[in-house]
């Protein structure tokens, strides 16, 4: 049984600007944010994106790309934004951008881009129908678009991997 349920705008679930301060405790042997925290932080921001959307408990089901692109340091403030690039049946890919700011220079610099794809839970904890996205500007359209490019070879990797000898 389809249950109708009505499209989102991106903007109806996402996060912009989570703020974490950096502390020394965060910092690995190179005096940089400890890349792990930063792992953390993002799944947990793109979670409670995934569940404003859906409106269900999710669970991560992968992360695609992360990529670090520059460093934390100490004193900086990390800002966190996620948003739902594009929704298939059940599952969601939630695109996660990473800047690092500092708090007396306003000096603002990318330092992680990266990708998780949710699955929502129903009550019987399997995967549930959830809503579709309706992306409206340009960017949320490329990062639709972007999306299923992704999916698609997450796929064709599946597959690669389960025909293997």
């Amino acid at each position: 049984m389809t249950i109708d349920i009505q499209p989102k705008p991106v903007s109806a679930s996402s996060v912009q600007h989570h703020v974490y301060k950096v502390f020394p405790n965060d910092l690995n042997a190179h005096y940089t944010v400890f890349g792990g925290l930063v792992m953390s932080l993002c799944d947990r921001v793109a979670l409670v994106v995934s569940e404003r959307h859906s409106g269900k408990v999710c669970v991560t089901a992968s992360v695609d790309s992360f990529h670090f692109v520059a460093p934390a340091k100490d004193g900086d403030t990390l800002l966190i934004s996620a948003a739902v690039n594009r929704t298939w049946s059940s599952s969601m890919e939630i695109g996660v951008r990473v800047d690092a700011e500092n708090s007396f220079s306003g000096e603002s610099k990318h330092i992680v881009s990266a990708y998780f794809t949710f699955v929502a839970l129903g009550p019987d904890n399997k995967p549930c129908e959830i809503a579709e996205i309706e992306p409206q500007s340009e960017a949320e359209i490329r990062r639709y678009n972007g999306a299923q490019v992704r999916r698609d070879a997450r796929l064709r990797t599946r597959e690669n991997l389960k025909n293997m000898k």
